[in-house]
């Protein structure tokens, strides 16, 4: 079974029992390591607006799944407690009608590890903020139909033996 295949299970789980949203725009996987991601988001009559182009809402969707999906795999694998993560804060900027699959990729996986190791040595919260871009390359190829740039908060808690 391929990593995109198992974190693309996983994101659906999560969204159908924590985030309807998620689970509803049909995201996928299509790629996820160590150092990035990809997230599609099909162009579907339920995440278009009445403009006919996908919904700055799915939009946004799209890059929190993105930018949070590393930083979840990363916590999950954490020994010293449980991890936990949030996003602070939400900067965008929408460059071009995005009219048909969207791609979105952050290519923080590195700085994302660093903050997951800071987390789990001070127990502390660690703040960074993660970079995604939205494209929609039948249109576009690679030109960004957006960018941007979430405050992602991280936190490993003790956890407590029974």
């Amino acid at each position: 079974m391929s990593i995109a295949w198992r974190a693309t299970f996983f994101l659906r789980t999560f969204g159908f029992l924590k985030v309807p949203l998620i689970f509803f725009t049909g995201a996928t996987v299509v790629s996820l390591d160590d150092d990035s991601c990809v997230i599609a988001i099909p162009f579907l009559k339920r995440n278009k607006n009445h403009l006919n182009s996908m919904y700055f809402g799915t939009l946004c969707i799209g890059a929190d799944i993105a930018g949070g999906i590393i930083a979840a795999r990363l916590l999950d694998q954490v020994k010293r407690g449980k991890g936990s993560l949030i996003f602070k804060d939400f900067h965008a900027k929408f460059l071009k009608r995005a009219e048909g699959k969207t791609f979105f990729t952050c290519r923080d996986g590195a700085a994302i590890r660093d903050a997951v190791q800071r987390a789990e040595q001070s127990f502390e919260r660690v703040e960074l903020p993660v970079k995604i871009i939205a494209t929609v390359p039948t249109q576009f190829d690679d030109e960004p139909v957006a960018e941007f740039e979430l405050t992602l908060s991280l936190k490993v808690r003790h956890e407590k033996i029974r």
